[in-house]
């Protein structure tokens, strides 16, 4: 490196500040931080502080390193966007939610009730305090719905999301019964009426000012077995591409352009939805980071992450440099997830080694931590990492992220072989519906 090169690159180091509650984002922060920028780290809940450990370095208290921080990097909801809210307010750069934008996640009959404040078709849904009274409202009106949580989310009530597929109800009635148990830590749920189609979710970076272009569309994979089978997960892998125009972001998240500008968001933010040959159906917002989706991100996005993110917090407006094609990423998993058993999890899982033969490229961890040179699994989910594959092609992408797999070695791990496949028939129903 020549002394102008070496100056420049100095020039160009930043300092992040990462503020997360329970470990979500420690692999942007390692990939951050190999780009050669500084990164200090925080995590809230103390189950879950071993993660990431010896990729990144671990503070105690942020509040300390505020004045030390260029950018401030939050990865969650759940509160989070309040504090970013106080240090915008400030004069710090933050990249995370606002107030606003956690409650359009949070509070899903908010959000639902603000898209339909924006004029975009919603799918009737009805609220309740009581679980009773949600049992008794199928009773009266037999059908196939979707359960959530609302209101005030608790990470212990976030489980409860359950797709109704008897026609009469009968199965979302015998959960509501047994959720009884449970009652006091879910204080509203959710019926929403069941639409069948592709489930895809758009997505884009936002400035403070204005949504930044291409745009991301990815499809999600919640079930734990291949075909789509077994219980939900929160997440097992995700397809995508980026575009500079779609359909479906300029019926949904775009109408919410001049609102996010009000409240000064700056991030990334997505809408998922079902659609079919009648329509556009919206669900919910994720009004942050998905996970595993901006590590599968970091793979299509060809600028560098710090570069980018540095640009997006000061509110520049720029195009974002992404690869042609197709991004995969498979999540590798061990016992007992996607459920809780402390005894099978250190029996099985807890500090097993992690065996790589290829190197790091295309990785991407999750519950991992590095002693001595060796990478470990840590934390309590079961949740180990991402792997990445990118193609001109789908069936590309797929191959490079599965020969990937084959040179990883994890005692007992287990993950869906078939991330992806969906592509085939949806790229034609969405084609044919004439929303790509």
């Amino acid at each position: 490196m020549t002394n102008q090169e070496n100056k420049k690159s100095k020039k160009n180091k930043k300092n992040f500040l990462f503020i997360t509650l329970t470990n979500l984002c420690g692999d942007l922060a390692w990939h951050i931080q190999k780009e050669g920028h500084n990164v200090k780290y925080f995590t809230q809940d103390p189950e879950e502080r071993e993660v990431a450990d010896g990729f990144i370095p671990k503070i105690t208290n942020w509040e300390t390193e505020v004045e030390w921080a260029d950018i401030i990097v939050f990865d969650d909801v759940m509160g989070q966007g309040k504090i970013a809210d106080e240090l915008r307010k400030k004069g710090k750069k933050v990249i995370g939610g606002t107030e606003y934008t956690d409650r359009l996640e949070d509070d899903r009959s908010f959000g639902t009730e603000e898209m339909k404040n924006k004029g975009i078709k919603v799918i009737p849904y009805q609220d309740f305090s009581s679980l009773d009274d949600a049992i008794n409202y199928i009773k009266t009106n037999p059908g196939e719905y979707v359960l959530k949580p609302t209101g005030h989310l608790k990470p212990t009530n976030l489980g409860i999301l359950l797709v109704g597929v008897h026609p009469l109800g009968l199965d979302l009635i015998e959960a509501l019964e047994r959720y009884k148990e449970w009652s006091d830590e879910i204080p509203q749920v959710q019926l929403q009426k069941k639409v069948k189609g592709v489930e895809i979710a758009v997505g884009a970076f936002f400035n403070g000012k204005k949504f930044l272009k291409p745009i991301n569309i990815n499809f999600e994979h919640k079930k734990l077995f291949p075909g789509d089978l077994g219980p939900d997960t929160g997440e097992m892998g995700t397809s995508m591409f980026w575009t500079n125009e779609n359909k479906i972001f300029d019926e949904t998240l775009v109408k919410f352009e001049e609102e996010l500008s009000k409240h000064n968001f700056t991030g990334y933010i997505d809408i998922n939805c079902i659609v079919n040959e009648t329509g556009i159906y919206p669900l919910e917002f994720t009004s942050r980071f998905g996970y595993p989706t901006i590590s599968i991100q970091i793979e299509g996005i060809k600028s560098p992450i710090g570069e980018f993110f540095f640009k997006l917090a000061n509110g520049e407006e720029f195009k974002l440099k992404t690869k042609k094609g197709f991004q995969i990423g498979v999540r590798l998993v061990v016992p007992p997830f996607p459920f809780n058993d402390e005894n099978t999890y250190a029996v099985k899982s807890k500090n097993a080694k992690i065996y790589l033969d290829d190197g790091e490229e295309g990785l991407h961890i999750e519950d991992v931590k590095l002693v001595n040179n060796e990478w470990k699994i840590a934390g309590t989910s079961g949740v180990v990492m991402i792997v990445c594959g990118t193609g001109t092609s789908m069936k590309k992408a797929q191959l490079a992220a599965y020969e990937r797999i084959k040179k990883i070695l994890i005692p007992r791990m287990y993950y869906r072989n078939d991330i992806g496949n969906r592509w085939i028939e949806d790229e034609k129903k969405l084609k044919e519906w004439k929303l790509l």
